[in-house]
């Protein structure tokens, strides 16, 4: 189901199961924005279970990877292989402001009851706000609530644009650690985007980095 730019449950496009033992299969040759080329020969899997960082400066490229992988941009020259399931975490919560933090989770998700959807809040420490609207959470209990929305669904594959971005250093850590534990538990085949390589170096068993002009990867980090 979709709601504005957060996909969780059913693919944008078409798609054919990956091969090869891996959940993601990501072949991009080229991307283009009117004639600049902005993408070059961008390869790599991601298993289930695995967690890749994608890093590189800023307006490199690495968002749009991204909106590849999902199927949210289909115009560029190449093919990307990936599980039925996935779910989203963008830098800003993109909640249903006009819902409860319950129905942030049952509308999204089908078949997803109430008591599924309080024990999703309850694991991600918003035990008792599922009546709370987003406005009424604040900035750490609204960054749980995505977190919550995209684990409730069991994806297969997780993508995540930079969500711990413009938070204080404590929940910064609240959330990576909580990260963390809900990825070890439902062991998705995660890529994120982050500046940080810090949180890169913690979260991930492998970096990519995207460099150059049309971007690619670093051949020895691939």
């Amino acid at each position: 189901m979709t709601h504005g730019s957060v996909f969780i449950g059913q693919p944008v496009t078409p798609v054919r199961p990956a091969g090869d033992g891996a959940a993601v299969q990501v072949n991009i040759l080229a991307k283009h924005f009117g004639p600049t080329q902005v993408l070059r020969d961008v390869h790599f899997t991601v298993a289930r279970g695995e967690t890749v960082a994608l890093v590189g400066p800023s307006g490199i490229g690495k968002s749009t990877v991204l909106r590849i992988v999902s199927g949210l941009d289909t115009r560029f020259d190449g093919h990307v292989q990936r599980p039925g399931t996935m779910a989203m975490v963008f830098q800003e919560p993109t909640l249903l402001p006009w819902r409860s933090a319950r129905q942030n989770l049952t509308l999204i998700h089908d078949g997803l009851t109430e008591a599924q959807a309080d024990a999703a809040l309850d694991r991600v420490g918003l035990g008792g706000r599922g009546d709370a609207f987003p406005r009424a959470l604040s900035l750490g209990q609204q960054r749980r609530l995505a977190l919550a929305r995209a684990f409730a669904g069991r994806p297969e594959m997780l993508i995540m644009d930079e969500p711990f971005v413009s938070l204080d250093p404590e929940l910064a850590e609240q959330m990576l650690s909580l990260t963390e534990e809900l990825i070890t538990e439902a062991r998705p085949a995660t890529i994120f985007v982050t500046h940080a390589r810090a949180e890169a170096d913690r979260l991930a068993s492998r970096v990519l980095d995207l460099r150059g002009t049309p971007a690619t990867l670093s051949p020895h980090l691939i």
